[in-house]
């Protein structure tokens, strides 16, 4: 019973099974025993062999750690170097809620296809309120019931369930944490790729008619709305919102009415981050037509007047827009006084996101030439332009737009 079989050197009997181990090289170039247990000859015997394949590959980890520690790792020394902040904030938060709660405790070597896929089918299912403690961290007394504890921590669950692209964007989290695990030679395959995750439908969102998008630019300058330069960036010229909070003015020509775009302005884990966009695609240089110009240049006259009432109490930033005090302006401030402006206007509510895809039919009512127009779209064929540039626009919607940037204080 205590007999090797022949050519099993390195399997014999261990406490209540059997014990083997194959001389492997570490990622570090280390030469060490690995180790594989089992209770019969047989078992440890395939382990035994999947080893000495292994080994036979490359490098073999000899120590695994568990999942939440490798995540630390990930996002300290992989992800925050190399990624933009926004999106590193955005792995940090859906490992930190959604994957190391569930499976952090898992060894990163030991975590299964049916680790990750009852994982995901967990958290589809989960209330968060309840999960994530949100209702608990409320206080208890309150002038306002809905800051104080009033549904999970009370006994009445609110089954906020997470939207399936919550669901989506978590397992993708973890997807990535185990691929560059693989690329390390840490894991030999990453079994969150054979999980089955449906990539969800994005929401269709309506884009404003171009009679909407007068309107409400119109109401804006027709109000003095102090951001109504910033409006028309970003329904004009499809600025995204960081985009146009984010212009410097060594950024703009008004003489030779263009911009470059290069950075942005961005909130992150609480910090107010003025960074250059996300990839060289973002980057452009812009011409613009008379309407951005008109709205620019009563923008820095507003500029220049609020800079002289501060006086020694302004802060320089060097940005187009800022407040009363020369600081940048809040993104989250913006959206909200977008959402005025739509209320005041009286047009249909849109994310100032969704205006990006109005653009292209502005450009078209005001007359823009189509190789310009191609140029602000940034498409790569004139062609895709052209067919934007078949609708047609009524000729009292074109008058009506081209009269917002010719007389500003009118």
């Amino acid at each position: 019973m205590g007999q090797r079989a022949n050519g099993e050197g390195s399997i014999f009997p261990y406490r209540n099974g059997y014990a083997a181990y194959v001389w492997v090289t570490t990622p570090d170039g280390d030469k060490t025993r690995k180790w594989a247990y089992g209770k019969t000859r047989e078992e440890t015997h395939e382990k035994w062999l999947k080893l000495h394949e292994m080994a036979r590959k490359g490098p073999v980890v000899t120590k695994s750690p568990k999942l939440a520690d490798y995540l630390t790792y990930w996002l300290r020394n992989v992800v925050e170097p190399n990624l933009a902040p926004k999106t590193a904030a955005n792995y940090e938060m859906f490992a930190r809620l959604y994957v190391v709660p569930f499976l952090g405790a898992k060894r990163l070597d030991k975590l299964t296809v049916r680790d990750v896929q009852t994982w995901v089918n967990k958290i589809r299912t989960l209330c968060q309120c309840c999960a994530q403690g949100k209702d608990a961290a409320r206080p208890e007394k309150h002038s306002d019931p809905k800051r104080r504890r009033h549904c999970c921590a009370v006994g009445k669950c609110c089954k906020q369930k997470p939207s399936e692209w919550t669901v989506h964007d978590a397992y993708m989290t973890l997807r990535a944490a185990l691929s560059n695990a693989v690329r390390e030679e840490t894991l030999t395959r990453n079994v969150a790729a054979n999980v089955k995750m449906s990539v969800p439908r994005k929401r269709k969102v309506k884009p404003w008619t171009v009679d909407e998008a007068r309107a409400f630019l119109e109401s804006a300058r027709t109000r003095q709305d102090p951001m109504y330069p910033a409006y028309v960036l970003v329904l004009v010229l499809g600025l995204r919102l960081g985009e146009a909070l984010g212009l410097r003015w060594e950024d703009v020509d008004l003489d030779r009415a263009e911009m470059t775009i290069g950075w942005q302005l961005q909130r992150v884990s609480g910090k107010l981050l003025h960074r250059e966009t996300k990839t060289q695609a973002s980057d452009a240089t812009l011409p613009f037509p008379e309407i951005v110009t008109a709205a620019l240049r009563a923008r820095l006259a507003d500029y220049r007047a609020a800079r002289a009432a501060a006086g020694e109490t302004w802060n320089e930033t060097g940005l187009v827009f800022t407040t009363a005090s020369g600081r940048p302006v809040e993104p989250s401030n913006f959206r909200r006084s977008f959402a005025n402006a739509c209320a005041k206007a009286g047009v249909r509510k849109v994310h100032v996101h969704a205006t990006r895809k109005t653009c292209a039919s502005l450009l078209v009512a005001l007359d823009v030439h189509p190789r310009v127009a191609m140029q602000i779209l940034r498409h790569s064929q004139i062609s895709v332009t052209m067919n934007i540039y078949s609708e047609v626009s009524s000729e009292e919607t074109r008058k009506a737009l081209k009269r917002l940037g010719d007389h500003l204080d009118a």
